[in-house]
């Protein structure tokens, strides 16, 4: 029983780890990255679509990213959702595909994405943090119904903090590599 809940917590971080690391992909460093793009939502016939589900996105030199649209009369839809997003990006576009110039990045600006980064990781952490509060609420409630001995609670909340431990150092090492890559100039 203790097993199952532990696991189901694991999973849990698992997620916010996961969410995490999409998350950052999405914050523009100097370099072009598919990820900056992929997940944008583009106005498509009155219905939300990500990016990735209406075009083919590629990166052909480190700073360009290149959109080409699988519909050619979606380009002025996937150039409005660019220009309506915080990313920053002017796309020009030849009718056929679209280029996203990616600028070097301004001292102010990389202190601006550093302290996003430190946002995002501590979400992550407070994600963590309630994982464990509602699986030590799980625990307890075990105890108090007899279902699990006193032991194997303490026991239990030991090997959930050891799991705690383990993803915030996870989202640390995470939010340190994001913030190196942010500030290489």
């Amino acid at each position: 029983m203790i097993k199952d809940i532990l696991r189901d917590s694991e999973m849990r971080m698992r997620g916010a780890i996961n969410n995490l690391t999409d998350e950052l992909a999405a914050i523009r460093t100097g370099r072009a990255s598919p990820s900056l793009v992929e997940r944008l939502n583009v106005e498509y016939y009155g219905v939300p679509t990500p990016l990735q589900q209406l075009a083919t996105i590629s990166v052909p030199e480190a700073q360009l990213i290149a959109i080409r649209p699988f519909d050619p009369s979606s380009i002025g839809a996937i150039e409005k959702a660019i220009q309506a997003s915080d990313l920053g990006l002017t796309p020009s576009n030849d009718g056929k595909l679209i280029r996203l110039s990616i600028p070097q990045l301004t001292e102010e600006r990389r202190q601006e994405l550093v302290k996003v980064v430190s946002r995002r990781l501590e979400e992550s952490k407070v994600a963590l943090r309630n994982v464990r509060r509602d699986t030590l609420e799980d625990l307890r409630s075990f105890e108090k119904e007899k279902l699990i001995s006193e032991d194997d609670f303490y026991r239990g909340k030991e090997d959930l903090q050891k799991l705690t431990d383990k993803y915030g150092d996870e989202v640390d090492a995470i939010g340190k590599r994001k913030e190196q890559e942010i500030m290489e100039v």
